[in-house]
């Protein structure tokens, strides 16, 4: 009887160093094998994989230990699927609880007011732990993708920073960025000034694009947005350089020549009349209700001052006082 006695002290002894161990284990930051560690942990992944895959990515630590504290801690079917990152000072309790509670590892990539579908292709290709799904599909395939086949995508993204998850797939990004701008841009339409000679709101995307890479300095954005309402208007061809340096896409080596000018094309705006056939370039918040709410003016002509600003005028004779005095003024001359 003393023995049994003893025997069941013992194993109640034991029991309970191993409590006491456990519990320390718990609180203890894991060594890692590199100063972080990350993870992608699939959709449909068992807490056994998930504590095999850690130890795999780099926590040292037995894989049964992580599984059996994942099992024990009643928590392990609540572990998410996602990206995760792990730095010097996890422990055991932190890794699950990061694990339950969806604590992912983010990045960001910035997209610009102005930049062309080129630029923001590129801006996702450079883009950190962004998976390239589209780089096989040309344009019409990925709109096609993205539910609008036929719609050129110039201009149909919104600029913006852009927050998300490690791994996900750059299509990810791409329809959110489609679908702020669909909603940025019937938000202003609906909020437009009367009597606009701008039937759609598609037509407002198209103008608000000019008026983001015509703009030089924001407190200029109204005016330059009125001109151009002014001249559509009036029926006066739009005449401005950025859409002609857009059909020429990549023949346009930084010089915009007369001839450019003169020969036409369907983003010519001083051979054709009226707006372009599609964006030029992705608009901000701020292009697109300067163009669906202009200044009060009556404007037709703006040219740069050279410092970002733009000297406006009513007609054409001050315009070309405004020229001689801003530009050819400033032109080098010729030897």
């Amino acid at each position: 009887m003393k023995l049994l006695r003893r025997l069941l002290i013992l194993l109640v002894l034991c029991l309970a160093a191993l409590a006491a161990s456990a519990w320390w284990w718990l609180d203890r930051a894991l060594p890692l094998a590199t100063p972080t560690v990350e993870l992608s942990i699939e959709a449909g992944s068992t807490p056994r994989d998930v504590a095999q895959a850690w130890v795999q990515a780099g926590v040292q630590a037995q894989p049964w230990l992580l599984f059996q504290w994942f099992r024990w801690s009643g928590q392990a079917r609540r572990i998410r699927a996602g990206s995760y990152e792990l730095e010097p000072g996890i422990t055991p309790r932190g890794l699950l609880a990061k694990m339950v509670q969806g604590d992912e590892a983010f990045e960001r990539v910035r997209l610009i007011e102005g930049w062309t579908f080129r630029q923001f292709r590129a801006a996702l290709a450079r883009a950190p732990h962004l998976k390239p799904a589209s780089t096989a599909l040309d344009d019409a395939q990925l709109m096609q993708l993205l539910g609008l086949p036929g719609v050129s995508p110039e201009g149909r993204f919104f600029p913006d920073t852009y927050i998300y998850s490690r791994n996900v797939s750059d299509v990810t990004v791409m329809r959110r960025a489609l679908s702020v701008m669909q909603q940025r841009v019937a938000a202003v339409w609906a909020e437009r000034a009367p009597n606009l000679p701008l039937k759609t709101a598609d037509e407002a995307l198209v103008l608000a694009s000019i008026v983001e890479k015509e703009t030089g300095r924001s407190e200029d954005r109204g005016r330059i947005a009125a001109v151009f309402i002014n001249r559509l208007r009036a029926g006066m061809p739009l005449q401005t350089d950025p859409t002609v340096i857009y059909g020429l896409g990549e023949a346009f080596d930084g010089n915009l020549r007369k001839r450019d000018l003169l020969a036409d094309g369907p983003y010519n705006t001083y051979t054709r009349a009226g707006l372009p056939p599609t964006p030029i370039a992705m608009p901000g918040l701020a292009a697109l209700r300067a163009t669906v709410q202009p200044d009060p003016s009556r404007a037709l002509y703006f040219v740069a001052r050279g410092d970002g600003s733009s000297v406006f005028s009513e007609d054409l004779a001050a315009h070309n006082r405004a020229v001689n005095t801003y530009q050819r003024a400033s032109a080098p001359k010729k030897p």
